[in-house]
């Protein structure tokens, strides 16, 4: 099924958007920010800033849309919403602080519990990731598609070191290049592009963190789920996720086969 026109023209108005407040992250990039603390976790004056420019563009463009953002009080409006905006305007804030380059805005429109157009931009390297239902992925305007990798060993695992070293495990993982890359977004706009393998996460995430991604990844061909290869839904009453396990389609088995079984811990309130 080709694009639908709406999608194509919200994908447009992403790609904007999120250039724009990735000019604003880089206006503050590097400059000593202000930090303070949000429910244990950092955020910054540029969160902020960018968020504020999103929500003028976004919603000054598209009135009738329902609203989702790290940075913004949610509000259950959102839910009677038809199409919805699922917005990070800065993933990947410790390795902002940090001054590092792999942070992104990431940006998505959420229809009917599915998102149709994704932006991720990592304006520190110029990187704009995109992708529209039945319409592809592009990286700065060229197609990408994931990798055809099929084995683990060997492979480029975007996870957190310590997870894949845990003693917990029954057996010990293959050998595998393993990335460490802040925004969880930018890890599901690495798979969508080949750069990377697989990804993994077995902690909770937000919708923020995987809507703009997961459109991109999928439409690259690569597989997108929890760790137990559920379906993600959005714009629920919760916005949280159980977890992220993204590959290309010849090596999602394998992954799957061996994390699939990992019974998760309650999520605390």
């Amino acid at each position: 099924m080709p694009a639908r026109e709406d999608d194509l023209a919200d994908l447009g108005l992403l790609i904007a958007a999120a250039r724009e407040a990735g000019a604003v992250l880089m206006r503050h990039h590097g400059t000593g920010v202000k930090v303070w603390n949000k429910g244990g976790t950092p955020v910054t004056e540029a969160d902020h800033a960018s968020n504020a420019l999103l929500l003028e563009r976004l919603r000054g463009a598209r009135p009738d849309y329902g609203w989702l953002s790290e940075e913004t009080a949610d509000d259950s409006s959102r839910l009677s919403a038809r199409r919805v905006f699922v917005v990070d305007p800065l993933d990947g804030t410790v390795s902002f602080i940090k001054n590092k380059d792999d942070f992104t805005v990431s940006l998505a429109v959420v229809a009917d519990g599915a998102p149709v157009a994704g932006a991720v931009f990592n304006p520190s390297r110029d990187e704009m990731f995109a992708g529209v239902l039945g319409g592809g992925a592009t990286l700065n305007g060229a197609a990408i598609a994931c990798s055809a990798a099929t084995g683990i060993e060997g492979c480029r695992m975007v996870a957190p070191r310590g997870l894949i070293a845990h003693p917990a495990w029954p057996a010990p993982w293959p050998e595998m290049e393993i990335l460490k890359i802040g925004s969880i977004a930018y890890r599901l706009a690495l798979v969508a592009s080949g750069r990377a393998d697989a990804t993994l996460a077995l902690t909770t995430k937000s919708d923020w963190d995987i809507a703009g991604g997961e459109i991109i990844a999928r439409e690259a061909g690569a597989l997108v789920t929890t760790h137990d290869g559920q379906a993600f839904r959005y714009n629920r009453p919760t916005t949280h996720q159980a977890s992220l396990l993204a590959a290309g389609k010849n090596l999602y088995p394998a992954l799957s086969a061996r994390v699939g079984a990992v019974k998760l811990p309650p999520r605390q309130a």
